[in-house]
């Protein structure tokens, strides 16, 4: 029977002898001498390494945004978030060059003829497939989602790019695996050496110098692009660099009191209850409520703390914050900051994160306020008034604007 079913899928996978003559396999189609094992090779290397950064730290960063119950985050230091995402963003940009010259560099066996040759040629091509997918779905989610446009995307971004992330990244070490020796092969010295002149049509003398001159010249321009295109983009978060970052969709000055906005009062529907003079705070929990006025919470000691406003889109600004600390807030209901936590609600009606967790380690640090003032004035309505979260070392779309109520509770 297995032999049966097994002659039945042979005669399902015989093709043609003839591949057809258009498209990507008409005679002459991948005409280019600078393909090789061994450039593809050194691309795949950059590749994978800028991909590996990419998948680490945007691991983190979901696992921070929606932290599991096993999962702990530190408070310090105040800018390790900033770093670890910055990082994320800028290899992930870095990779469009890398990817679309790995691709080409591959191009022709994409369309090899015939498509399957058995069950095993047929596995490892469903995972190129995959990994192909999956790389081209996570850079094009991904500059979008930096370009804050997410009208092309009818999904979640964050929980689609996750999980896309692990698939992509099981591809690649299933691709590694089974192209491990011919990667080896190729980036050794001898192959290295042998692969200089071939691919181009003479295959010798002064064509194959020349045909490996091209090769080195391909990749310096790819470095060159990855290099300009982090340079045009890290400023949204390297200040020093904002001014040459031309293509950075956000500048780390710009916005009301000098720091970017993504999501203003208007577009969060809660214009007239921010403003509303009978505005009160309420923190609850251990049994006990109390109402704050603005007033009541400017009476209360202010502390000042600068603290970065770090966004997954992968910009980061740094303002001079004014306020309450939460561990205040929290004594007055006579909870201990190191075995509680807190969550913040905002005065919006509904949204993915109105709410927000503040874990014991941030509950209890010193620097985590309840901000009423930036850089010495009061908070602009866009960044949070009458009251907004700041914390240390924490994703900007956890640092809840128009705060409404705080509930303080054991920590789970």
């Amino acid at each position: 029977m297995v032999r049966d079913a097994g002659a039945r899928l042979r005669q399902v996978l015989t093709w043609p002898s003839r591949p057809p003559r258009w498209g990507p396999w008409r005679p002459g189609a991948f005409g280019s001498p600078l393909r090789s094992t061994r450039l593809t090779s050194l691309l795949g290397v950059a590749l994978g390494a800028a991909f590996g950064v990419c998948f680490v730290t945007g691991v983190l960063s979901h696992l921070i945004q929606h932290p599991p119950g096993w999962f702990w985050w530190p408070s310090r230091p105040v800018g390790l978030y900033r770093f670890t995402q910055g990082l994320h963003v800028a290899t992930g940009l870095a990779t469009v060059p890398l990817l679309g010259a790995k691709l080409w560099s591959v191009y022709p066996r994409l369309f090899a003829w015939p498509p399957v040759r058995g069950l095993a040629h047929a596995a490892e091509r469903l995972g190129v497939a995959a990994l192909v997918a999956a790389a081209l779905f996570q850079v094009v989610t991904g500059v979008l989602n930096v370009a804050h446009w997410y009208a092309p995307m009818p999904f979640f971004f964050t929980a689609a790019h996750y999980w896309v992330a692990w698939l992509a990244i099981g591809a690649l070490l299933t691709h590694i695996g089974v192209q491990l020796p011919a990667i080896r092969g190729a980036l050794s010295r001898a192959t290295g050496a042998a692969e200089a002149g071939k691919g181009a049509p003479l295959g010798r003398g002064d064509r194959g110098e020349e045909v490996d001159d091209g090769r080195r010249r391909l990749l310096r321009a790819v470095g060159v692009a990855a290099g300009v295109i982090t340079v045009a983009t890290v400023g949204q978060t390297v200040r020093p660099l904002a001014r040459v970052s031309v293509l950075a969709p956000r500048r780390p000055g710009d916005g009301p009191q000098g720091l970017p906005v993504n999501r203003t009062a208007d577009a969060a529907g809660v214009r007239a209850v921010a403003l509303d003079p009978a505005y009160r705070l309420v923190v609850s929990g251990f049994g006990r409520d109390v109402s704050l006025s603005l007033a009541d919470l400017g009476a209360m000691p202010q502390h000042t703390a600068s603290l970065p406003i770090a966004c997954v889109e992968g910009w980061s600004a740094t303002g001079t914050w004014t306020g309450v600390r939460l561990r205040d807030l929290a004594a007055l209901l006579g909870a201990d900051p190191h075995g509680s936590e807190a969550e913040v609600e905002s005065l919006q009606a509904a949204g993915r994160y109105r709410t927000s967790v503040v874990a014991s380690p941030h509950l209890a640090d010193g620097l985590t306020l309840l901000a009423l003032r930036l850089g010495g004035e009061p908070l602009a309505l866009d960044h949070g008034f009458p009251v907004r979260l700041i914390a240390p070392n924490r994703p900007g779309v956890l640092q809840t604007k128009w705060v409404g109520r705080i509930t303080v509770r054991r920590s789970r």
